[in-house]
């Protein structure tokens, strides 16, 4: 009886936690949208890149504080990542861990697809997710 007494809480202490236990929850209302450049617009390359952000605050990766988090922006997207997890790197999704609102990207000349999404200190989307619109530019 002693055994199964430590046992039992130590397997469960033991088993992985679901993504969704992991997300932070995001503030009623909060949206996350791209300033600039706007949908349509034409562009050269390299052009900047402006985020916005309302009804929570910036704080950069591996700080956990309630109703902040940074951005992340999804270039050329087909498909959302899975939004219970961390986000990972690549060309295709930039991250700014460092509490950055704005960047600047160098893409080749065509369409292409910008979208935010905000993540918490762990880089995962907030339950429910803050995501801006997708957005369609044309590089000249």
């Amino acid at each position: 009886m002693f055994a199964k007494i430590f046992i039992v809480p130590i397997i469960i202490c033991l088993l992985p936690l679901s993504p969704t236990a992991l997300a932070t929850d995001s503030s009623p209302g909060a949206t996350v949208y791209i300033i600039s450049p706007t949908a349509g617009e034409a562009l050269s390359s390299p052009f900047k890149v402006r985020f916005g952000l309302s009804g929570m605050g910036i704080a950069p990766a591996g700080i956990a504080v309630p109703g902040t988090g940074h951005h992340h922006l999804l270039i050329d997207t087909e498909e959302l990542p899975d939004l219970t997890a961390p986000l990972g790197s690549s060309e295709q999704l930039k991250h700014f861990g460092q509490g950055q609102t704005e960047a600047e990207l160098a893409l080749p000349a065509g369409e292409h697809t910008l979208q935010l999404i905000f993540g918490d200190h762990l880089h995962i989307p907030h339950a429910p997710p803050v995501m801006s619109e997708k957005i369609t530019i044309t590089i000249e």
